[in-house]
């Protein structure tokens, strides 16, 4: 029996001996390098961020929860560096993508990233190799738009490379779990391909989870999404109910939350924030319209969690009113562009459609937020603003302090001590005394 190209690539993996590139040196592909790198792999990553590419050379994080102890090692070492020059995308043996997959301004997929890079890889892609995209997608790309791409030098999947998905599952910001200890979900477009992609993860993960294909992988990411998704289009439903009745919703979730079974707790919030939850079910729903299928669910908590923002503007201007003043030309200070607690990310974070509906109804909105100092520019917005400092005296020149993020470097007591009137929206004020009702749920 002769030995095959992808023999040699299987025993490198089992020997560690295994090369690996990451495409994409963001909040997936950076810790992923460095979970690899840990296990004595020697990672090279590739971006097209030159400021990104310069700092990590140096052994510099950029990503607040990443410190740069480990990172500068591995820099010193020599088994880590990053680049830009997608010429040496031939060198790793194992190339795993990790681009963004937004959505176009009609709510449509946009692989122009994962297309970009397949490209780029297919140009130099060698036999031996095995590529692994862990992009966010619909059920199908990796057989129908990035195989093909990969194909067009000759090469073929499952004899010369091997191709397989992966889904990202990093949360960061969690001190619970890391990319190493989360269940690694692994399908390939041919059985030699999932052995491949199996073996390579099991270096660096505690536990490989292999399905019977791409496409089932694919679907496994956008449920884990999709689940959450509704479930917060139910909690922030039922939370604009409850305050028209007069109920407590914090309460009532608090109260459900005791059943030990068939229970799970979600919480309303202004809008939906990440790259994954705001984004990933319109994938599914764009693949669905090719089998004549409606997501009825999706679509629905995709509508609620959207209008969400626009419920909390109409909330700061009913508890504007109640003092008498209007929503245009008041001083608005928003607490948080982080879309998540205690995070330097601020990707699809609704603070930045609050500040863009409140600024279109002629209010001045300001910022808070340690861990986002400047407000960059991103696909949709650009606002340019740095954050105000929390001090007793922009609290007391603001007519409203709208609580968006609740990190927990804020001090409650002195906000609510020291503004006249708080819209929140994470309920951060519960349990605090409130004798001249300054507070107003959203």
């Amino acid at each position: 029996m002769s030995v095959t190209i992808l023999d040699l690539l299987k025993e490198k993996i089992a020997l560690k001996t295994v090369t690996v590139g990451v495409v994409g040196l963001g909040y997936v592909g950076l810790p992923l390098s460095l979970t690899f790198l840990r296990k004595g792999v020697r990672v090279t990553g590739f971006d097209l961020d030159l400021e990104k590419v310069k700092k990590l050379g140096k052994g510099e994080s950029y990503i607040k929860h990443i410190g740069n102890e480990d990172l500068s090692a591995f820099v010193q070492e020599g088994v880590f560096q990053a680049t830009a020059d997608f010429d040496r995308l031939q060198e790793p043996d194992v190339l795993i993508i990790c681009v963004p997959t937004p959505l176009t301004s009609n709510r449509e997929p946009d692989l122009k990233y994962v297309v970009a890079t397949g490209e780029a890889i297919g140009r130099v892609l060698r036999p031996g190799q095995l590529i692994v995209l862990e992009s966010t997608t619909y059920p199908g790309t990796t057989t129908e738009v990035l195989q093909p791409i990969l194909e067009k030098n000759g090469l073929r999947a499952g004899r010369d490379f091997g191709l397989a998905f992966s889904p990202e599952r990093e949360d960061p910001g969690n001190p619970d779990f890391t990319t190493a200890t989360i269940p690694k979900v692994v399908g390939g477009v041919d059985s030699l391909s999932s052995e491949l992609a199996t073996a390579f993860y099991e270096i660096g993960m505690k536990q490989v989870v292999t399905v019977s294909s791409a496409e089932v992988a694919e679907m496994s990411k956008l449920l884990e999404n999709i689940f959450r998704s509704v479930n917060i289009a139910l909690v922030n439903e039922l939370k604009t109910l409850c305050l028209r009745m007069g109920i407590d919703v914090w309460e009532v979730i608090a109260a459900a939350g005791t059943k030990p079974f068939g229970y799970m707790t979600f919480y309303p919030g202004p809008g939906l924030g990440g790259h994954c939850i705001p984004i990933d079910p319109f994938y599914l729903t764009s693949k669905a319209r090719e089998y004549d299928v409606p997501t009825r669910f999706i679509e629905l908590a995709g509508e609620i969690n959207t209008s969400m923002p626009y419920f909390v503007v109409q909330r700061v201007m009913e508890a504007l009113n109640e003092q008498g003043k209007s929503l245009k030309g008041a001083r608005l200070l928003i607490l948080g562009a982080a879309y998540k607690k205690d995070v330097d990310d601020d990707r699809e974070s609704p603070s930045y459609k609050l500040m863009e509906l409140l600024s279109e109804k002629g209010a001045e909105v300001a910022y808070n937020d340690h861990h986002i100092p400047v407000l960059q520019q991103t696909r949709k917005y650009n606002f340019s603003l740095t954050s105000t400092p929390i001090t007793e005296e922009n609290l007391q020149a603001a007519d409203c302090i709208l609580i968006a993020t609740n990190h927990s470097y804020y001090d409650y007591p002195f906000i609510l001590k020291h503004a006249k009137l708080i819209v929140d929206t994470r309920n951060v004020f519960s349990g605090l005394p409130d004798p001249d009702n300054k507070v107003f749920m959203a």
